[in-house]
């Protein structure tokens, strides 16, 4: 049984790992390098196998840094089947469209400045109709039931706590006389966070691929995260400006709605218009409210005493759907609160909010998610003084904090508390770590060796016999 590392290896984006046993070949994760634009472009377009030879896919949650290169591999001659949680699958349909849309526009963007330049036009990644296409592969299976993968492996998921429907997964192998037990932890989420249920590590496995994002760091817990944002409304209100706060569509969006929403309840703070400006965030939102088996105990408790209540819905929160209502946003006086995507402020409507609000020292601009490098999200939790947004320099004047305690990631603590409850099986004795970059992932490896451990941080397109 040979594992390979293709994605995430050695950096946090782009999770693809391959799995070669009884003359298969087994995909773990599918997504999308984010990075530079033209290294990004090439690393996604072309794959280190063939697709066709794939027989089998395992995907761990929505995030388009796990799912997101699918409608590609699907486009190059993938046939075989997706494995997915039924939230992951529900997420896909919405996320995968968008994300079509999307390159279908960046590439028409691109062509003109080729153009202007007598070069030859590129063809987007995959479009819109790819990612439809690709959503008839998707098998849906609930958590903690066994399903075939191919000749002599099997799998099942594990709730991972970190989005609707995301998952670590156990699969079991039959190599001759020979049983081998894999985990892939996928996103591991972080304990006594809102709306989903508690992380639950894989189970009795011989080897553990391992996300490792936050390795050197303890996140602050989700009540200072809430008095943090208590603070900077109330802050920003009193100079009547506007919070910015870029956040993904899923996962992020929902939570910092729900925690809002409590805020405005205790009456913490002042009623206040609140705008919801992503279109995938509405559907997602949807696709949230349709799920409810991933809440968790407090959650269902609070919809029980609050029959009347929407979990993602209030008074002075308003989704935007036009582009019309996004950019009167921008003509409005504060203070309001506008949550808008991307998460790392790339793309999307979040950086016309952006471009009108950074110059203004009453406004605020809130980081409540990791940031990759060279992103315009990484900048401003920087503090440059001057950022690009659609190729102009803005000074960046608002104020910026950062709140990491809105983090779906597992901090230190609980990566080593993930790989301690696994070892507990009495089988664990290899992890891989994965999905996080050199400090951080390097940062974790002694503390698993003390657990006895033996621990590998591949490099990409590394390759080990297991």
């Amino acid at each position: 049984m040979r594992l390979e590392f293709w994605g995430a290896a050695q950096t946090v984006t782009g999770s693809m790992h391959v799995l070669r046993v009884n003359g298969s070949m087994i995909l773990l994760d599918c997504g999308l390098f984010q990075g530079r634009r033209q290294e990004s472009y090439e690393r996604n377009l072309n794959f280190p196998f063939s697709p066709k030879a794939l027989e089998g896919l395992i995907l761990s949650h929505a995030h388009m840094d796990h799912s997101g290169n699918l409608p590609n591999l699907v486009k190059q001659g993938y046939t075989g089947p997706v494995f997915a949680t039924n939230g992951t699958r529900d997420l896909c349909a919405a996320m995968l469209a968008d994300s079509g849309k999307i390159h279908e526009s960046d590439a028409q963007y691109v062509n003109k400045k080729r153009a202007q330049q007598n070069l030859p036009p590129i063809e987007p990644l995959y479009t819109l109709q790819d990612a439809v296409n690709c959503m008839n592969s998707f098998v849906a299976s609930g958590y903690d039931r066994q399903f075939a993968v191919g000749p002599g492996i099997k799998a099942i998921f594990r709730d991972a706590g970190h989005i609707l429907g995301s998952a670590g997964m156990e699969v079991e192998i039959q190599e001759g006389a020979r049983t081998v037990r894999l985990g892939f932890s996928g996103d591991i989420g972080r304990k006594g966070m809102a709306i989903l249920r508690d992380p639950q590590p894989v189970r009795d496995v011989d080897v553990l691929i391992m996300e490792s994002t936050y390795g050197d760091r303890l996140h602050e817990t989700p009540e200072q995260a809430m008095d943090k944002l208590r603070n900077l409304i109330n802050q920003v209100v009193a100079r009547r400006g506007k919070i910015v706060i870029p956040a993904f569509a899923v996962g992020r969006t929902q939570e910092i709605v729900y925690e809002l929403h409590q805020l405005a309840l205790k009456g913490g703070i002042p009623h206040i218009p609140i705008f919801v400006d992503s279109p995938l965030a509405l559907g997602v939102t949807e696709v949230y409210r349709i799920h409810p088996e991933c809440y968790d105990a407090e959650t269902r408790q609070f919809l029980l005493e609050n029959h009347e209540q929407d979990l993602f819905g209030f008074k002075n929160m308003q989704y935007v759907r036009s582009t019309e209502e996004s950019k009167a946003l921008n003509a409005m006086e504060g203070p309001m609160v506008i949550i808008s995507a991307s998460g790392m402020a790339e793309a999307g409507r979040v950086l016309h909010h952006l471009k009108n609000t950074i110059t203004d020292p009453r406004n605020a601009v809130l980081i409540v998610g990791w940031q990759a490098p060279n992103t315009l999200g990484r900048k401003l939790m920087d503090r440059e003084h001057r950022v690009k947004i659609f190729g102009e320099e803005y000074p960046l004047r608002a104020q910026v904090e950062v709140i990491h305690g809105y983090s779906a990631h597992a901090d230190r603590g609980d990566l080593i508390d993930y790989a301690r409850q696994v070892q507990q099986g009495g089988r664990l004795h290899k992890v891989f770590l994965v999905h996080g970059e050199p400090e951080p992932a390097r940062a974790l490896v002694p503390a698993l060796k003390k657990l006895g451990l033996t621990v590998y941080y591949p490099a990409n397109g590394e390759g080990f016999e297991v």
